[in-house]
């Protein structure tokens, strides 16, 4: 076994040495510049445990955790033109530093350069990884839409929220567990078990990022403070003030989700007054809470030792611990 800060600076100057050089070398660079802005590798080093949760040789799987990884960093690039994001990762965005249809082609060569690292795998496998990773790819893209059909709804119940989220965020982190399992060995049972602890992890994730859009350290948290609130995102949060606001303070949150002027600052602070009114930094709290406990009671029945799971427990620990 080994621990969490050896996979990630292993597969990073493994993820770092890979040449993306090609012509026309305008679409690559952008490739280039975002997998080199860092960030935690969360995905690739999840996969990287849960393979070695069951064998030896990670490097053998580096491969698909570096197709996991390009992926991830494609839908962000998509993400920020349709958000128009400043700022990733402390960096200025893809489309910031280039423009919009720079960064949309460059996130299209990456999906196919995804497919290219997933498909090293052994042969014996490669059916399953294409199948998880089409179905969490596709699933990835609903998420989104729904994320979009959102913003000018006003009715979103917190099931809506949630399945959203889960489609978005959780399934990917979900799908590289299941990976890791399958490429390692593992029953079907305890892939399943990984995959449904990798959702719990997942959606207790997201909605900590929720709580951290709204009252997070930008130098931490690596973007804007107020994103999601200026985007009329609806987030857990959101939707929750919206059931226990008075009636005047509705009328506050509807005033600023029309608001179409420049002043995004008034409209963080004013939204975030009526958070605080009800209290809703708790509320999400003891969600993020319920969620991690059922992640971490599915990581119990998986079938291998505590000494084997006791990385990838540390491990998810940490992720919940970040500042606010």
């Amino acid at each position: 076994m080994i621990s969490a800060n050896q996979i990630q600076q292993s597969f990073e100057e493994y993820l770092q040495n890979l040449d993306y050089s090609h012509n026309p070398d305008n679409l690559y660079a952008p490739i280039r510049y975002v997998l080199s802005l860092g960030g935690k590798r969360i995905r690739p080093t999840l996969l990287v445990m849960a393979y070695n949760m069951y064998a030896d040789n990670v490097s053998d799987v580096y491969d698909v955790a570096v197709g996991m990884e390009v992926f991830h960093n494609f839908t962000l690039l998509h993400d920020d033109v349709m958000d128009n994001a400043d700022m990733r990762r402390g960096s200025l965005t893809v489309h910031k530093k280039w423009n919009a249809n720079t960064a949309i082609l460059s996130g299209d060569g990456m999906l196919v350069l995804a497919y290219q690292y997933l498909t090293n795998c052994k042969p014996q496998y490669l059916k399953q990884i294409l199948d998880i990773a089409n179905a969490t790819f596709m699933g990835i893209t609903d998420g989104q839409q729904f994320d979009m059909d959102f913003e000018t709804r006003s009715d979103v119940s917190e099931a809506e929220y949630i399945e959203m989220i889960r489609l978005k965020t959780s399934i990917l982190l979900a799908a590289c567990l299941k990976m890791g399992a399958l490429l390692g060995g593992a029953s079907q049972q305890d892939a399943s078990l990984l995959y449904s602890f990798g959702e719990k992890l997942g959606l207790a994730f997201q909605l900590q990022d929720d709580l951290l859009d709204v009252y997070g350290d930008a130098s931490v948290f690596g973007k804007r403070i107020g994103g999601d609130i200026v985007c009329n995102k609806k987030t857990y949060m959101y939707i929750n003030t919206c059931l226990l606001a008075s009636e005047e303070e509705k009328v506050v949150l509807s005033k600023w989700a029309a608001y179409d002027g420049d002043d995004m600052d008034a409209k963080i602070e004013a939204v975030r007054s009526v958070y605080d009114s009800v209290g809703i930094r708790a509320i999400a709290e003891a969600k993020i809470e319920e969620l991690f406990s059922e992640a971490m009671s599915l990581l119990n029945k998986v079938s291998v030792s505590e000494e084997r799971k006791s990385i990838l427990r540390e491990y998810a620990l940490g992720l919940m611990n970040r500042v606010l």
